[in-house]
């Protein structure tokens, strides 16, 4: 991790969120009349949204160095694999709240800004943490650390991940509040019903999805800083990965359920993360306690990516083959 002072001078952080909104613009204009989203639409944002950073780091690697431009390229790689989780546990909120599929696009993309939002104040929060000492590295080592246990606790559970609404706290304290109708209404959130405001189910969704930004954030924020202490990369990886969430959904939702050894990953990336960030700690203090280069941890995040990946794959076809039904033998 470098210390030097951070790259965002006024000019890059304006360029950047002027960038931002600009494409969120654009997403709102998009998804402002309902449509279910095709697959060749959802492909070719896709790719838009993974040529974006790739350029950005092209160009983060001209004009501050290779060892910048790898800080970068790891942070982003470590906020995308967390927000393929995310989306696993969107796809989760989307199919218990029952939300028609010309409405899905709108539900995500109001998660996305909610998640940007809470991500822009868990980073300045966390910059001011860290310009108070080291011991914020060996605090967020240890948060990442907890969080590894918990997700490695319940992928070895083998319990099947569903989204029970009615214990969710946040959709009781709004339902104790406002009334809410059966039915959607459109992309409408409220709506006049007996002659008193009511919440719409896709107002609850929403309020899902923030609840669930806010756990996110808290997980994804301490595991960039763990590759970067400069607040404008740890913002711009968390801007890349989040900004295409919304066409990535629709590519990956047949494959999301698939991936069964994600949470397996994202336990062992956390892990490791933590860890380096104790051994950062340690090290201001021990000079000969080692660190782990950032080039390290990106060849150890792509690779446990790629073994998960595979397993996963392996171990659905396993399963279908198991029930698939036996060929019938003709006498």
């Amino acid at each position: 991790m470098s210390n030097a002072t951070s790259i965002g001078t006024p000019f890059l952080w304006g360029v950047t969120l002027a960038v931002l909104a600009l494409l969120l613009i654009i997403d709102f204009l998009l998804t402002r009349r309902p449509h279910a989203v095709a697959m060749r639409e959802a492909v070719g944002w896709s790719v838009f949204y993974l040529a974006l950073p790739v350029g950005f780091g092209f160009y983060v690697w001209q004009a501050y160095g290779g060892g910048v431009a790898a800080e970068f390229f790891t942070g982003y790689v470590v906020e995308k694999s967390l927000s393929v989780d995310n989306l696993f546990v969107f796809m989760l909120l989307l199919a218990a709240f029952a939300v028609p599929a010309e409405l899905a696009q709108r539900v995500l993309l109001y998660g996305i800004v909610g998640a940007l939002v809470l991500r822009a104040v868990f980073i300045a929060l966390g910059a001011a943490v860290l310009q108070s000492g080291t011991w914020a590295f060996l605090l967020f080592g240890a948060i990442l650390v907890v969080t590894a246990i918990k997700i490695l606790k319940e992928a070895l559970s083998h319990r099947d991940q569903a989204v029970d609404i009615s214990s969710m706290r946040s959709i009781r304290l709004v339902r104790r509040f406002m009334p809410v109708t059966d039915d959607y209404h459109g992309s409408r959130l409220v709506v006049r019903q007996g002659g008193r405001r009511a919440l719409t189910p896709l107002a609850l969704a929403m309020v899902a999805v923030f609840a669930t930004d806010i756990v996110f954030a808290v997980d994804s924020v301490p595991a960039v800083y763990g590759v970067t202490e400069d607040p404008f990369l740890v913002f711009a990886t968390n801007a890349f990965a989040l900004l295409g969430l919304r066409a990535l959904y629709f590519v990956l939702q047949g494959v999301l359920a698939k991936l069964r050894h994600l949470n397996h990953g994202l336990a062992v990336i956390l892990a490791f993360i933590g860890v380096k960030l104790v051994l950062h700690w340690a090290h201001g203090i021990w000079a000969w306690v080692p660190e782990i280069p950032t080039l390290a941890s990106l060849g150890v995040i792509i690779g446990v990516l790629a073994t998960v990946t595979v397993t996963s794959l392996r171990a659905s076809r396993a399963e279908e083959a198991r029930a698939a039904p036996e060929p019938v033998e003709r006498s």
